[in-house]
């Protein structure tokens, strides 16, 4: 198993450990934000298991994607919706 992932957020690159969710990469890679409520109010993690919502983010092309419940992946591309 590799020491590292390469990832893309957001168009930059970034490094994770292996067995790392989407959700952490994204607070590593420094984003909050993960997308915006139909009030445009920023919107982030509030259960980390997949029951809220608040997690979406878009994930190689696939939009509203749980973050809290996908691991990192070699070349993955996650972008958050705001």
């Amino acid at each position: 198993m590799p020491d590292a992932l390469a990832i893309s957020l957001n168009g930059k690159s970034l490094s994770v450990r292996p067995e790392t969710t989407v959700a952490a990469a994204v607070y590593i890679g420094g984003e909050s934000s993960f997308h915006r409520s139909v009030s445009g109010e920023p919107r982030g993690p509030l259960c980390g298991m997949g029951i809220c919502f608040e997690c979406r983010v878009t994930v190689d092309g696939v939009r509203h994607v749980k973050s809290c419940q996908m691991l990192c992946k070699q070349g993955m591309q996650i972008t958050t919706d705001v």
